[in-house]
């Protein structure tokens, strides 16, 4: 019997595609509680810049708790996350406590613009003490930050609260997460900040900008967003949200649900979020009630598909986190993967420069605010599998 032997090259050739198909996602930790100077880090935000660097924002907080003097920190990668600089505070505000960072790059001039609020001092977000609307000590406030240096300096905080309060609001979130620039249709160009809004109700607007980030307006609220809990009390459906644009400019949000199914909320503006559709339930997304992060990874050009991220947890509670790829615009995700099994809570998708897909998100061992981890991972780890 004769034997046949392939030449060493031609075995080199044929095994290190098989062995590189689908590379481990890669991991680093970016914030941990207690070694990063703060006894709590919460609330992920992560932009890659136009020059690739990548800006991993969080809150410092003294405590534990929403509002405890939190201070506004990053770190910054040059090598996609495989290692992190040094940590800055962006933004403090003395015994008042800065929350929700929300960041999103004007891709003609580069500014980085980024928003946040700023609770009084011993004010909490469900305290009776909160006033409403955009005068007075005892108001959230929100901030406009921007650098012009890739995140390496940051300007002070801006008041911009009377542009992006509605006025019966008492306590606003921009995000948590990213804003958008509208790349198609009539609005191309238009800045737009995702926020929630507390007054009778939870309510879901967008903030936007026509010129470059200089002036802001405030969106129409999102129609048909009430329930009736088990009590037959009314609710609001909505809370924390994100928005990404569709192929022809139009814009989806996507908002954790603050009542009614365990499920993601959505509803879709075709005039660049003044106004919006009903909301509709996200029916293959469930929420187990946690801020969720939506992406545009890709438009359909040239061959290329059509491609929307989201990540959340997927319970049960902030647990199993997993990664969803939809086709068409954010109707359907048939691609699903899960990230890990353990804690998973807050997050924050990003695409990195080499096409990578990076995800800043909130995990741990016992509970899950432990860490804010990064992970990366290329595209056909999703799409193809291990």
């Amino acid at each position: 019997m004769k034997r046949f032997f392939l030449p060493a090259l031609l075995r080199t050739i044929v095994a290190v595609p098989l062995a590189a198909a689908h590379p481990a996602p890669e991991t680093s930790v970016v914030f941990a509680q207690g070694k990063d100077g703060y006894p709590s880090i919460r609330i992920p935000a992560l932009l890659t810049t136009r020059r690739g660097t990548l800006l991993a924002l969080a809150e410092g907080r003294a405590a534990h708790a929403d509002q405890a003097a939190n201070q506004i920190i990053l770190k910054r990668s040059s090598d996609g996350g495989r290692t992190w600089g040094r940590l800055q505070v962006v933004a403090r505000d003395g015994d008042n406590s800065l929350n929700n960072p929300c960041v999103v790059q004007e891709q003609s001039t580069g500014r980085i613009l980024l928003m946040i609020q700023s609770y009084p001092a011993g004010g909490k977000e469900f305290q009776g003490r909160l006033r409403r609307g955009a005068e007075g000590p005892l108001i959230v406030r929100t901030y406009l930050i921007s650098s012009a240096d890739d995140g390496a300096t940051w300007t002070s905080p801006k008041d911009v609260t009377a542009a992006t309060k509605a006025a019966d609001a008492i306590t606003v979130a921009s995000g948590p997460g990213i804003g958008i620039q509208l790349q198609h249709g009539p609005h191309q160009g238009r800045l737009i900040m995702p926020f929630n809004q507390r007054g009778a109700f939870w309510d879901v607007r967008a903030v936007y900008s026509d010129d470059r980030g200089t002036t802001w307006k405030l969106g129409g609220l999102v129609p048909d967003a009430r329930a009736v809990d088990a009590r037959g009390r009314t609710t609001s459906m909505l809370n924390e949200v994100q928005m990404v644009e569709l192929q022809d400019g139009s814009v989806r949000l996507n908002s954790r649900q603050a009542d009614g199914q365990p499920l993601r909320k959505t509803a879709t503006s075709r005039d660049g979020g003044q106004t919006w559709s009903k909301v509709e339930q996200a029916e293959q997304l469930p929420d187990p009630a946690c801020m969720g992060s939506v992406l545009r990874y890709s438009f359909a050009d040239g061959g290329v598909k059509s491609r929307i991220l989201y990540s959340g947890p997927n319970g049960p509670n902030r647990t199993s986190g997993k990664i969803c790829l939809s086709y068409d615009e954010g109707k359907t995700w048939p691609v699903k993967k899960v990230l890990g099994q353990g804690c998973f809570a807050y997050s924050c998708l990003t695409r990195l420069k080499d096409g990578s897909v990076g995800i800043l998100y909130e995990t741990g061992k016992n509970n899950p605010y432990e860490t804010v981890t990064f992970t990366r991972f290329p595209m056909e780890w999703l799409e193809r599998g291990n």
